[in-house]
């Protein structure tokens, strides 16, 4: 179920499908999920700015959204293994944050949608 959203300036040189894979993986190895309920979505911005944009370095936040519930040692782990995965990844210099956060259980769905009648 996680979803990922990951937002980041058109300069980063990221390989973003070996990215997403490795994240999966490691999301399916700290939470109980597997790789295929992973969801990436890549979000180039073609306008940023770091500071006082002096320093021209690029910038990629990440958002990962789980089920409300795990605690915080282990969205702190989430956070650590996905920051470690940008480091390795990433290869320009780059700001990053990353935040875990909690989705409603009481009021999240997810659908996957087969099409049929009214769809394009």
């Amino acid at each position: 179920m996680p979803q990922i959203l990951i937002d980041h300036s058109t300069d980063v040189v990221l390989d973003r499908p070996a990215f997403a894979a490795a994240l999966h993986e490691q999301l399916a190895q700290v939470i109980d999920t597997t790789v295929a309920e992973c969801k990436t979505v890549f979000r180039p911005a073609a306008h940023h700015l770091v500071g006082d944009g002096g320093e021209g370095r690029a910038v990629v936040l990440v958002e990962i959204k789980i089920l409300a519930g795990r605690s915080a040692e282990l969205r702190a782990e989430l956070t650590a293994r996905t920051l470690a995965l940008l480091e390795a990844h990433v290869r320009v210099p780059a700001a990053f944050g990353i935040e875990v956060t909690e989705l409603d259980r009481a009021t999240y769905r997810f659908s996957h949608h087969a099409g049929g009648p009214g769809s394009s």
